[in-house]
């Protein structure tokens, strides 16, 4: 028997990346999603006889009790993501990225195994020039970071079986595209208006191909005794980039993009830190994937996506 594998929200962009990559690793997979956005994202593999899926809701216990009993392993996805969202509906938020995985804990037998994603964006605003380890005091921004920084916190508490990714900001190519991501949000507009106005460009964050970031799970369920029981930082670490920066290696890309640095006004999203990956790399994880990949990628998609469907705010 094939071990079982449920993933939560996993027609999002992570999701329908990662659901592909577990079937052809020989994973059976149940996905459950609410198709809050309408897409399609999972149509590619419902030929796969160890594909199943789930149209429901992560916050009902009636749905997700007998679905978390039958798994051997938990992928909890499902997240209203980012700042702008969770600030438009902090109830939603809250009972989606928080409440239902707390709940979910309830549920697990001690042999079952959880692989969390959150983000390094509970890093908040890091130390100039100083590295952000696992070890660093987690001081989040926003409710989305306090949200995702209490679930992690309570698993790794309550639960022995678990392994936490702390993910960079992500990037790329995904069956559920996403443009307000930030290399995704600045290569759109530079390949279609080719201007930018920076607000607060030296701010500083990390990145992550999509891809990568379904190849660490699989990493971490391939090594999971090993690495089980804390936190883990994912992303490129070549790519500790202020927006300056990650739009001069775009208009390396496309000679014709201009920004222009604006002394007025602000960024709404106050991150700014680095971040060091030196522990998952210490497991044998390198990502395959480099920035500079995902920007010559995403100059290809555009040039079929041409709308703002793809978004989550």
């Amino acid at each position: 028997m094939p071990i079982k594998v449920l993933v939560t929200g996993a027609a999002g962009y992570i999701g329908s990346t990662l659901v592909p990559a577990l079937l052809e690793s020989g994973y059976a997979v149940t996905a459950i999603d609410n198709f809050m956005y309408g897409q399609d994202s999972l149509a590619a593999v419902c030929y796969h006889p160890a594909f199943s899926l789930v149209r429901g809701d992560v916050r009902s216990a009636n749905v997700m009790r007998p679905l978390v009993k039958d798994a051997d392993i938990i992928i909890p996805l499902a997240a209203l993501v980012g700042a702008p969202l969770c600030d438009r509906d902090p109830i939603a938020a809250t009972t989606t990225n928080k409440d239902a995985i707390v709940n979910m804990l309830e549920w697990l037998g001690t042999d079952q195994r959880v692989l969390l994603p959150i983000t390094n964006s509970g890093y908040g605003v890091g130390e100039p020039g100083k590295f952000c380890t696992e070890e660093t005091p987690i001081r989040p921004i926003s409710l989305y970071g306090r949200d995702k920084v209490a679930v992690e916190q309570t698993l790794l508490d309550r639960h022995p079986n678990a392994i936490s990714f702390r993910l960079a900001t992500v990037f790329g190519i995904s069956p559920r595209m996403r443009l307000d991501l930030l290399v995704n949000d600045f290569t759109y507009r530079a390949y279609t208006d080719r201007f930018i106005v920076l607000f607060e460009s030296h701010f500083k964050r990390n990145y992550l191909h999509v891809r990568d970031v379904a190849r660490v799970f699989l990493h971490g369920i391939e090594h999971f005794d090993t690495m089980k029981g804390g936190p883990y930082n994912v992303g490129l670490s070549d790519a500790n980039l202020s927006k300056r920066e990650l739009c001069e290696r775009i208009q390396a890309h496309l000679p014709s993009f201009v920004f222009v640095e604006s002394a007025i006004g602000q960024d709404p999203d106050k991150r700014d830190y680095i971040v060091s990956n030196e522990k998952i790399e210490r497991t044998g994880f390198r990502p395959a994937y480099s920035l500079d990949d995902g920007i010559r990628e995403l100059i290809k998609g555009f040039a079929m996506i041409r709308n703002s469907k793809y978004s989550n705010v």
